[in-house]
């Protein structure tokens, strides 16, 4: 956080779960809330999917949306954006000031400090960020360098005033927006953290509908037991 000015946590306020649980991780790399530094955003959550192809996309992308819009009015140098389901790699703390110090001497648009991509795996000592131009699919650990701010709002407020499947691109998953924003701008630099330091952390959705073992209260419980067991072992794996 000496090099971001600011780490939003977009996490829907009923969730109380996810916030718990990501406030356990932000411990666990020595990062906890605090008002202009590291704070939880209130997600957006719509009445209706309206154009987009849920409620929970809709809602998401509205989220990320309103941080950026944030970011700008506030003057932001750069935002860092954590989505509440996130869980952060055990090894991210050894290699944080390493990738920083590649963020401070390259000019970057985004940065993907977590992704699904699959790119050849590296050891703690190769740990690196790398250009990337394709698309990504995730959007749950990820930075924007404030001169790209304006611009990518622009976009994002273009593609609410088309049609779904409008060729200039229309109401989409924010992941997909990205990908279009990106490939549509290619001087926008992407970097990507090799390897991925973060991913989704197994939980009940709130964007895609829920398997019926999340419907059921007691069953409900017993899977959320199994993926916190789950996630522990992921996220303390070493090299």
């Amino acid at each position: 956080m000496d090099y971001f000015d600011r780490c939003y946590i977009i996490n829907l306020p009923e969730r109380k779960d996810r916030r718990r649980e990501m406030e356990k991780e932000l411990k666990r790399i020595g990062l906890s809330p605090e008002p202009g530094r590291v704070e939880f955003f209130p997600a957006i959550r719509p009445e209706s999917a309206g154009p987009f192809p849920s409620v929970g996309a809709h809602g998401c992308f509205m989220s990320h949306l309103g941080i950026l819009r944030e970011a700008r009015a506030q003057g932001l140098r750069n935002v860092l954006i954590l989505e509440d389901d996130l869980t952060i790699d055990a090894r991210f703390p050894a290699v944080e000031e390493k990738l920083l110090g590649e963020l401070r001497e390259t000019p970057w648009g985004f940065a993907f400090f977590g992704h699904v991509l699959e790119l050849p795996e590296a050891g703690l000592d190769d740990a690196h960020l790398e250009p990337y131009a394709g698309p990504i699919v995730t959007a749950h650990f990820y930075a924007v360098n404030g001169p790209v701010i304006e611009r990518l709002l622009a976009f994002l407020d273009a593609l609410l005033q088309r049609p779904p499947g409008h060729p200039d691109g229309g109401p989409m998953h924010v992941d997909g927006a990205y990908s279009t924003f990106r490939q549509r701008n290619p001087d926008v630099v992407t970097l990507v953290a090799v390897p991925s330091l973060g991913w989704q952390r197994s939980s009940r959705s709130d964007i895609y509908p829920n398997r019926w073992y999340d419907r059921w209260p007691l069953v409900r419980t017993l899977v959320a037991l199994a993926r916190r067991g789950k996630v522990w072992m992921r996220g303390n794996r070493r090299v």
